[in-house]
């Protein structure tokens, strides 16, 4: 039986993705070797990298302007990287903290050059965001960096602000494809891959063409967003299998609906484990305002430790994987990415009801 996956990372994938890399995972279309072996020079993945950038351009709407890389190194690497080609003499980076991963952005770049934190969730406990509309970046500001989704406190930006000449830049590893917005509002995107478009190892990073042209010439050749772009993400050998994997998902992805179909079944998932959450109002409990709660990653509580860890061994005995907390938090979190069935969801929501009806 397959259990279902509420892991914050890597996480589930398409059963059908899956089925289709074990069917070629010997000899992928009858080429006689794997894609895991093949040179990434060849005509067989070459398809399927050119292949792949389109199908993100499709289904985000990314505007000819913008390039679509492929980096290793994961969302961290992406840390250093955008503060290194950005911020130039005489510029601040500006970023909103809105939890841990915020955080060690802001860690990272204060390593490179001046930082200012343009709105602090402190006082909340991370368990709100601004109103985007009050975000205005300073006349000296390189970028405004926020953190689309934080993964452990649960929560997301619904809208975004709108920053003018200012670059806005997004770390977008745990919502990237599961809903609609606007590239154009952006300067730079990434995203590690592992949340909801395929296995570790590969870090998708969509930048504006300007951007990318502006890197310094002093950085090492990789850590320059230009070099990748102008070589096509094949600087160096990318991470193969990996943007294989990624091609099938967005093929998944695309017969299902795109992102807008997509985001009606995310919508789903979460209303059907939120509403447990607000319908115990004595028994569960959610730290994050409605505003702003994370239809990836719903983070909850119940009236004690021993009662969570019960739930979370009961869950784990009905094939429900993955719900505990994060250790920096606790209580429990169910991270609902895109593959996660309809069918998985509810599940955990009927395992809240009765458990409440038992124990409350």
């Amino acid at each position: 039986m397959r259990k279902y996956n509420f892991y914050a990372g890597p996480s589930t994938l398409p059963v059908e993705v899956l089925e289709e890399l074990k069917e070629e995972i010997a000899d992928y279309h009858g080429e006689g070797l794997s894609m895991i072996e093949t040179s990434h020079r060849s005509p067989m993945y070459d398809r399927v990298h050119e292949e792949t950038i389109e199908l993100f351009h499709e289904l985000m709407g990314i505007p000819v302007n913008y390039k679509v890389l492929f980096i290793g190194g994961g969302a961290t690497l992406q840390f250093g990287m955008v503060p290194m080609n950005l911020l130039k003499p005489g510029t601040v980076g500006e970023y909103v903290k809105s939890g841990s991963w915020a955080g060690k952005a802001i860690s990272d770049a204060r390593t490179i050059g001046q930082v200012r934190i343009l709105w602090d969730g402190k006082d909340s406990g991370y368990t709100a965001l601004p109103d985007p509309v009050s975000l205005k970046p300073g006349n000296d500001a390189a970028y405004l960096h926020l953190t689309s989704n934080e993964t452990i406190g649960g929560v997301q930006w619904k809208a975004f602000p709108k920053t003018g000449d200012i670059p806005l830049v997004a770390d977008m590893s745990s919502d990237i494809l599961s809903r609609t917005f606007d590239v154009r509002d952006f300067g730079l995107i990434y995203a590690g891959a592992q949340k909801n478009i395929g296995p570790a190892g590969v870090t998708v990073v969509i930048i504006r063409d300007d951007l990318a042209a502006a890197s310094p010439e002093n950085l090492p050749a990789y850590l320059r967003y230009k070099i990748h772009a102008e070589k096509n993400s094949l600087y160096n050998t990318p991470p193969v299998f990996a943007i294989y994997a990624i091609n099938k998902v967005l093929r998944w992805l695309k017969a299902r609906g795109g992102v807008a179909g997509i985001e009606k079944l995310n919508t789903q998932k979460a209303e059907a484990i939120y509403s447990v959450i607000d319908g115990n109002p004595g028994f569960y409990s959610s730290p994050v305002e409605k505003s702003v709660r994370s239809r990836m990653n719903v983070v909850f509580r119940l009236p004690s430790e021993e009662l969570e860890k019960e739930f979370i061994t009961r869950a784990k005995d009905k094939g429900m994987l993955g719900l505990k907390g994060h250790r920096d938090v606790g209580g429990c979190r169910a991270s609902l990415y895109n593959a996660l069935p309809l069918e998985g969801a509810r599940a955990l929501a009927d395992l809240m009801k009765d458990f409440a009806a038992e124990k409350g």
